[in-house]
């Protein structure tokens, strides 16, 4: 169960949207359109060995 963020075409609101199903077809939840644009979205990985905290809250830290 993904959640998508969406623009919506007519009034312009950002919104993310849980989709339970593919066939699904979100509505804004600003003014009901169903004209969306799904926006490309990033997700987190967290890498690195066992017991170094295996993440870098800057994005500057070397991985090696």
């Amino acid at each position: 169960m993904p959640i998508y963020l969406y623009k919506c075409e007519k009034c312009g609101k950002v919104f993310e949207q849980l989709v339970m199903k593919a066939s699904e077809k979100p509505k804004c939840s600003k003014c009901g359109s169903s004209n969306l644009k799904k926006l490309p979205t990033t997700f987190g990985v967290k890498m690195g060995a066992s017991g170094s905290g295996g993440s870098c809250p800057t994005g500057t830290c070397s991985l090696g």
